[in-house]
């Protein structure tokens, strides 16, 4: 099975690496389409400004590959913080920007959410509420479901569409979604030891 990070400039790559290796995966790193077409499973990482973040993958024609593959072509993708952000319809953060529009909704700063009026960004370990098919993902008693987050910016989604986890800053936030061959954190399993590995093997092993 080959896994591909999806390497857009984004950074972050070097310790999803290590952590897909840590799981069992050997993965390669996708810095052009073709890699990304020929991929088996697609990692979507990321930290930084989302806006930058998606016109890099506009420009590289990694955006139009990742449609093919997981869109049309059914492969399994997990999106890690920035790499969740962009599944968005719209990108928040300084000016307005167009995401993947993979899931309806925008990537809004945790104040003007209402999750947090303090202490930005939200940075530490917390627990994550999975719910219906996600479950799958989040094996384990709740000391095993918790994850390390680290982010300034929160999806805000109509109607909680394909929320497949919620975790608790000042107020509830969107912590993970689930949509057709995509499942995506907004906190880090590659920085979240144990049970980031054991999530990171669910994805692996996932059959959408």
């Amino acid at each position: 099975m080959k896994v591909a990070i999806v390497d857009y400039g984004a950074g972050n790559i070097e310790s999803v690496r290590n952590a897909l290796f840590a799981a069992g995966a050997e993965p390669v790193i996708a810095r052009d389409p073709e890699t990304v077409l020929a991929a088996d499973r697609l990692v979507l990482p990321g930290v930084g400004a989302a806006g930058a973040a998606a016109e890099r993958l506009a420009v590289s024609g990694l955006r139009d590959a990742l449609e093919d593959a997981v869109r049309r072509r059914g492969r399994p993708m997990l999106g890690i913080c920035l790499g969740m952000e962009l599944l968005a319809e719209r990108l928040l953060e300084f000016g307005e920007h167009r995401g993947l529009g993979w899931l309806p909704g925008d990537v809004v700063h945790l104040r003007d959410a209402g999750v947090a009026q303090a202490r930005v960004p939200h940075m530490g370990w917390n627990l994550v509420e999975p719910q219906g098919a996600a479950a799958r993902f989040f094996q384990g008693p709740e000391r095993m479901r918790t994850f390390y987050f680290c982010h300034s910016y929160t999806l805000v989604t109509p109607a909680g569409a394909a929320v497949a986890a919620r975790a608790t800053y000042e107020k509830p936030l969107v912590a993970a979604v689930l949509d057709g061959t995509v499942f995506a954190t907004q906190f880090h399993p590659e920085k979240s030891q144990i049970n980031g590995q054991n999530l990171i093997r669910a994805f692996l092993d996932w059959a959408p």
